[in-house]
C-alpha cells in the first residue's frame, strides 16, 4: 500500500494535479479492464475543483445482481494544496491520498482476480488551490464549493454504509499520532464505537484502538453557525446509511493548510484499514452498527433525521 501512497503523494504535490491525472493513473494500475472513474468539474465561488468516483465491483456485489453488500469510501479534504499560499501538499490531502491509495489496491488486486465479494465506491475532490480559512486552534482548508455540493458528488444512494477518511490534525481533542475512529453516526444519531470496526483497526495498526468524541453539533451540516471538529462526518448529514470517521491525526495541532505535515505510513495504514473494511462488510462479516439496536432507540426515543437539516432559524430574544 504504501508504493501507492508514495506515488499519488507525487502525483497531487503538483500546481497541475487534476482529476483527470488521478484516473489516468487508476486506470494503468487498473490494467486492460480500466478503472472506469469518473471525473466531474464543478466552479464555486472560490474556484473548482474535480470530483473523482470510482466504483470496484465485487464477485457477489449489486453491480453484478448479487446480494454482497456495497461500502463507500470518502476521502473528505478542502483541497490537497492552498496555493498561491502555500507551496506544496498540504495536510488536507491526506483523505484525498487515502482514497485513492485505496480504489488503486482494489483495483490492482482485481486486475489479480482478487476482487472482493462487494462492491465498493470510492470518491474524493483534487484541488491544487483551494482557499484557507480560520479555525480554532488553528487555521482550516477551505474549498471552493461548499460541503452540501461535496456531499452531491462523493456520497451516493448505492453506499450502504460510509467509511469517511479525513486529515484530523487541527484540534487538541485528540492528542495521538496515528489513526483514529468515531463512534457510528446513523440518521442524526451518534451511536456506539462499533466493536467489530474498532477491533480490525486495531489489527490494522497493531496498535490499541484509539477514538475521539463526536458531538451532536459536529454531525449537523456546515453553515448552521456552531462549531464543527472539521468535516470528517458531514457525509452523515447526506445519507441514512451509517457512517464512521477515520482520522488521520497527530498529537500536535497541525493547521490542514501546513505543507510537510503529510506522514506517507499513517496514510498506508488509513488506506490498508479501509480495504480490509471493504472485505469485511461486502462479505458480512462486519457491521458498522447493531441494527436492532438503532431500531429499538428509533422506536423508543423518535427520528432524530431533523438533524441532518440545517434547522430552524434561532428566534429573535424580545
Amino acid at each position: 500500500m504504501l508504493k501507492y501512497v508514495l506515488d499519488i503523494v507525487d502525483l497531487l504535490d503538483d500546481p497541475a494535479a487534476d482529476g483527470k491525472r488521478v484516473v489516468e493513473y487508476l486506470d494503468s494500475v487498473a490494467g486492460p479492464e480500466g478503472s472506469g472513474g469518473e471525473v466531474t468539474t464543478v466552479k464555486g465561488e472560490r474556484g473548482s475543483t474535480d470530483f473523482v468516483m470510482v466504483r470496484i465491483a465485487g464477485t457477489r456485489g449489486r453491480t453484478a445482481g448479487g446480494d454482497a453488500r456495497t461500502l463507500g469510501v470518502v476521502g473528505r479534504l478542502g483541497g490537497v494544496g492552498a496555493r498561491p499560499e502555500m507551496t506544496g501538499l498540504v495536510s488536507d490531502a491526506d483523505g484525498a491520498v487515502s482514497a485513492v491509495a485505496t480504489a488503486a489496491k482494489l483495483l490492482a488486486m482485481r486486475r489479480r482476480g482478487d476482487a472482493l465479494p462487494g462492491d465498493v465506491i470510492v470518491a474524493t475532490h483534487i484541488c491544487p488551490n483551494a482557499p484557507t480559512e480560520p479555525h480554532d486552534p488553528v487555521p482550516f482548508m477551505g474549498s471552493p464549493v461548499d460541503i452540501a455540493t461535496m456531499n452531491r458528488y462523493e456520497v451516493t444512494e448505492e453506499m450502504e454504509a460510509v467509511l469517511s477518511i479525513d486529515t484530523t490534525k487541527g484540534n487538541r481533542i485528540i492528542n495521538h499520532k496515528g489513526l483514529a475512529l468515531s463512534p457510528t453516526v446513523r440518521d442524526g444519531w451518534v451511536l456506539r464505537v462499533s466493536d467489530a470496526l474498532g477491533e480490525l483497526l486495531a489489527v490494522v495498526t497493531g496498535e490499541p484502538l484509539v477514538t475521539y468524541p463526536v458531538t451532536t453539533q459536529d454531525i449537523t451540516p456546515y453553515g448552521n453557525g456552531v462549531h464543527h471538529i472539521n468535516s470528517i462526518l458531514q457525509p452523515a448529514t447526506a445519507t441514512a446509511a451509517p457512517v464512521v470517521g477515520l482520522a488521520v491525526t497527530s498529537a500536535a495541532a497541525v493547521p490542514g493548510c501546513q505543507t510537510g505535515a503529510s506522514h506517507e505510513t499513517d496514510i498506508a495504514s488509513a488506506a490498508r484499514y479501509a480495504v480490509e473494511v471493504a472485505g469485511a462488510y461486502g462479505d458480512g462479516r462486519l457491521d458498522f452498527h447493531d441494527a436492532v439496536e438503532f431500531e429499538n432507540l428509533v422506536g423508543r426515543y423518535g427520528s432524530l433525521s431533523h438533524l441532518r437539516t440545517l434547522g430552524r432559524e434561532p428566534r429573535e430574544s424580545s
